[in-house]
């Protein structure tokens, strides 16, 4: 026997809201217009404290140094909207941009080593994909673990030193610009268009997002689970490809350690901007608000002359902050 559901009504949501509190009602009920706010107030202060933050050449900077962190974070949204995540994007980072540099090296056409660093990227988010899909392995285990190998894949290809090219001939993607707007900001809003649009417009982003509701539920549905969730893995790998290809004309180099500590920024880009670590619910709008975040913070922290290690303490902070604050989504949506 089957038993009826109804909705609450309006006066017993207004009682289940004042129950839960002003504070938890607004992150509940706002994903991206709470981290919205408090990105305005981050601003503020910033340029009241660091007075040469708001100058041009500063936000141009600021918008240049976000691009890599928020093409990452574009990608890794796919990944967590359908409940999973991917831990190896930094990694990925490293290894294609570390492609980009020796291909360089070897005096391959610029666009040989534009190709190759995104065919890096997006074959290490196919077999990524490979294990969590078909093998049903759990993605964080899977992950991680590339991105320890990956790593390993940097320091054996730069010998474990910085690799410098004598030329790199598409250094203008990391360095240069159109009307004073640098080309890496272009290609970030190309990856959140295209990605708007694949999310909002088109089959794939409805399955994806029934996926992240209840896999179960989309499988009896007819939606091909497996092949989107793969899907979602190597979109986030071409992602990591794109950014590593930015980062890689912009430092025109490959050291060891690139793209180390990336992979966190992303996911606390992602968080902070609503989406979900449980899936299902999310905006490619709500994760550039959050890289937008991170970028002004260490930009700000950076003006100020804090020192890296207490920049590292206040970034685990925020990262911590996000996550709670999802959990009280969560909770808050479920009671």
């Amino acid at each position: 026997m089957s038993t009826a559901t109804t909705a609450p009504s309006a006066p017993e949501q207004n009682a289940a809201r004042a129950a839960h509190g002003p504070v938890r009602t607004f992150f509940e009920r706002n994903d991206q217009l709470g981290v919205g706010v408090a990105l305005i107030a981050l601003i503020a202060l910033m340029a009241i404290i660091a007075p040469y933050f708001w100058t041009v050449q500063n936000l141009v900077e600021v918008a240049r140094q976000v691009s890599a962190i928020a093409i990452l974070a574009a990608g890794g949204t796919f990944v967590i909207l359908t409940a999973g995540i991917d831990l190896s994007v930094g990694s990925a980072l490293g290894v294609a941009a570390m492609v980009a540099i020796v291909a360089s090296d070897q005096s391959l056409p610029a666009v040989a080593s534009i190709l190759l660093a995104l065919a890096a990227g997006a074959l290490i988010g196919a077999i990524n994909g490979v294990f969590v899909a078909r093998f049903a392995l759990p993605a964080f285990i899977v992950t991680l673990a590339a991105l320890t190998y990956l790593r390993g894949v940097v320091y054996v290809g730069t010998g474990g030193t910085t690799l410098i090219p004598a030329q790199v001939e598409y250094s203008w993607i990391g360095q240069a610009g159109v009307l004073g707007i640098p080309y890496a900001v272009i290609i970030m809003a190309i990856v959140y268009l295209a990605g708007w649009f694949l999310l909002n417009r088109t089959v794939f982003g409805r399955q994806l997002y029934a996926i992240g509701g209840n896999a179960e539920a989309a499988r009896l549905s007819g939606i091909p689970v497996r092949r989107v969730i793969m899907a979602t893995y190597v979109i986030s790998g071409l992602c990591a490809g794109i950014a590593g290809l930015i980062v890689a004309s912009r430092l025109e180099s490959a050291v060891p350690d690139l793209g180390s500590g990336y992979e966190l920024n992303a996911i606390a880009a992602i968080v902070l901007g609503g989406t979900s670590l449980m899936g299902g619910r999310g905006s490619l709008i709500g994760t550039l608000i959050g890289a937008l975040f991170i970028a002004v913070l260490s930009n700000g922290m950076t003006l100020m002359n804090v020192q890296s290690f207490y920049q590292q303490i206040i970034m685990g902070v925020v990262i911590l902050a996000a996550v709670l604050i999802d959990r009280l989504r969560r909770r808050g949506r479920t009671s």
